[in-house]
């Protein structure tokens, strides 16, 4: 099975703390690697976590929080210092274009990159990326400015051809991308293998959907049916549900809730606010509601 998996490289909120960083994550689907968010340490925290910088092509950006750009400015910088001249480009909140011109103003002017922008709505659920590897959504969510989960679905794997298929009726190499395909053969009798006999079936696609910052929205489940993994913010407990609502974040419970209605495989939380002392107890109340649950910290890698 080809890799598919998220790396942690931080998983605080935004009052900085000893025990973690702000947000920041690499996620490698097939060898290709995409950055969510760059808060403060990140370059930092993928030198520890031996995460190559210069395959980083694109940077999914939540929202303009600081606890979630500060820092590309020095992403950015040493990239140019490390000889990049590969396009990066950067999707995020149409806010974000201020803060994005000033940083090449101001201390990237003369890179031997492109830095290439591109504007996500973030009141619609819309393709905003893909390759062929993966296909990147937008997921529209609730916070205190406009602000877009992402929903990276793997493109399918084709089935694998049984090899004694291959010897029994002698198919040529030639005809073997068209089976997996979905072709049938005809041998030179004129009989018809159908598709079925000649392959095993393929390994379901995953799914990995990041749901920081927002407040709760029941109406998530729709958009994260069956996903393989689930990464939402778990900013307070539930004793703390007032201020979670006042400040638009979600509480363990609630992102639970959000994991169970929507039917994931595996729940993982974060964005810890700083007065949380130990997430022990949001992974507790968390796993009374959806017991797969695994806690965020930064270094984490989660295989899909």
């Amino acid at each position: 099975m080809e890799i598919f998996e998220v790396n942690i490289l931080g998983c605080g909120s935004a009052k900085p703390t000893l025990r973690h960083l702000p947000s920041s994550q690499i996620v490698n689907i097939r060898g290709k690697y995409y950055m969510i968010d760059c808060g403060e340490g990140t370059q930092i925290q993928m030198q520890k976590m031996r995460l190559p910088m210069a395959r980083v092509g694109h940077i999914f950006i939540s929202h303009n929080h600081g606890d979630h750009v500060f820092g590309l400015p020095g992403l950015i910088s040493t990239m140019a210092l490390l000889g990049r001249t590969a396009d990066l480009h950067i999707h995020g909140p149409q806010q974000l274009q201020e803060f994005l011109d000033n940083i090449i103003r101001i201390y990237c002017e003369g890179i031997t990159f492109q830095i290439i922008f591109h504007p996500i709505d973030t009141r619609v659920h819309n393709i905003i990326y893909n390759d062929r590897s993966v296909t990147v959504w937008s997921i529209p969510l609730q916070h205190r400015v406009p602000c877009s989960g992402f929903l990276f679905r793997e493109t399918p794997p084709l089935p694998h051809i049984r090899r004694e298929m291959i010897d029994a009726f002698n198919i040529p190499f030639s005809q073997i991308n068209n089976i997996k395909a979905g072709a049938s053969w005809t041998t030179e009798d004129g009989t018809v293998i159908p598709n079925e006999r000649l392959v095993t079936p393929a390994e379901k696609a995953r799914s990995y959907a990041y749901c920081s910052d927002t407040a709760y929205l029941p109406k998530l489940k729709e958009i994260l049916q069956d996903v393989t993994l689930l990464y939402h913010e778990a900013t307070y407990p539930e004793e703390f549900a007032k201020r979670a609502k006042e400040t638009q974040h979600s509480t363990a419970s609630q992102a639970a809730s959000i994991a169970k209605e929507a039917k994931a495989e595996k729940l993982c939380i974060g964005h810890f606010s700083a007065r949380i002392k130990n997430e022990e107890e949001l992974l507790a109340e968390a796993t009374s509601i959806f017991p797969n649950t695994t806690l965020a910290r930064e270094g984490l890698t989660l295989q899909l």
